[in-house]
């Protein structure tokens, strides 16, 4: 979305026109009622058939092992990043988690200690969870993570802006913070439990992916509601919108509230729906949670283990 030196005298209109113009080529003409039909379709008819152990296989290595707690310090981090380690040796056939998520300062610890191949090193940057710090220190945050080691950055798109419908704002600090992580991937959270309609879950994806996002991503998992199968419905829409416009794949990251294997089970089948096989693997499906890792173990190896 960027503009040509000699328009800078319309510096306020002209994005404006650029994204509705943008957003024109979308369908918006959606209800929360069509969403929810839809997606009770797509579970009633379709999650059976990705109940097996192959797909739970999968599923363990799309999860994005995570901790944000205010108690995290670099000795749990440590602990925490060891076990994924220790996971390779004690279970060399099944695949590992997706990536570690942590807070910024922990990237260092994590990239340290980190023995895996093929692991990433998540940070929530940006002022996550609320996203309500200056632009300034979101992207320096963004910065130092990559510094420390980050391999990828999870944003929380400024929902207060966009609710205000100041979508140029919006588009703005997602580009500074795309930025930031240079050719690092880059995941957008929309929190959708605060945009309340399908309509403007939509819209923010796009916005998200026209700005630069690698990936959308539903919640931060710290505000009631958290990722929902309807939410997620309209942001794969948005993602196969997106890529018949442009060929550009975007990755999906369901969080927060992902409590049971059958949850797992119902966002992979959505995916499967919307986006197809070609979404379908660890790179583009990821899975936000800390609990989830030791229900889909404990289903594969067929017995109660808590390892994670």
């Amino acid at each position: 979305m960027a503009e040509h030196h000699h328009e800078h005298e319309h510096h306020h209109a002209q994005p404006v026109s650029q994204i509705e113009e943008a957003l024109k080529k979308y369908n918006l003409d959606i209800t929360d009622e069509q969403v929810r039909e839809a997606v009770q379709k797509i579970i009633a008819e379709k999650v059976h058939e990705n109940d097996t152990v192959e797909v739970k296989k999968f599923l363990m290595g799309s999860v994005e092992l995570t901790t944000l707690k205010t108690t995290d310090s670099e000795t749990s981090v440590m602990a925490f990043t060891e076990k994924v380690n220790q996971f390779e040796e004690q279970y060399p056939t099944l695949p590992h988690v997706a990536t570690i998520c942590v807070y910024p300062k922990f990237a260092k610890v994590v990239s340290e200690t980190l023995e895996v191949e093929g692991v990433e090193v998540a940070c929530v940057s940006g002022s996550f969870p609320s996203s309500q710090s200056l632009i300034e220190v979101k992207t320096v945050e963004t910065s130092l993570a990559i510094k420390d080691g980050a391999t990828e950055i999870d944003i929380v798109m400024p929902v207060g802006s966009f609710l205000e419908g100041d979508y140029d704002t919006v588009i703005d600090e997602i580009q500074q913070q795309k930025e930031a992580c240079g050719e690092h991937d880059m995941k957008v959270i929309l929190e959708t439990g605060c945009l309340k309609t399908a309509k403007n879950i939509k819209i923010a994806s796009i916005l998200s992916m026209y700005a630069g996002a690698d990936y959308i991503k539903t919640s931060t998992g710290k505000l009631e509601p958290a990722a929902t199968p309807e939410a997620a419905y309209v942001m794969c829409q948005a993602i196969k919108e997106y890529y018949d416009q442009t060929g550009i794949m975007i990755g999906f990251k369901p969080a927060g509230g992902l409590n049971t294997v059958m949850d797992a089970l119902i966002y992979y089948t959505i995916v499967k729906e919307v986006l197809g096989e070609k979404w379908l693997t660890n790179k583009y499906l990821r899975l936000g949670t800390s609990r989830l890792a030791n229900m889909l173990l404990s289903e594969v190896v067929g017995e109660e283990t808590k390892f994670f």
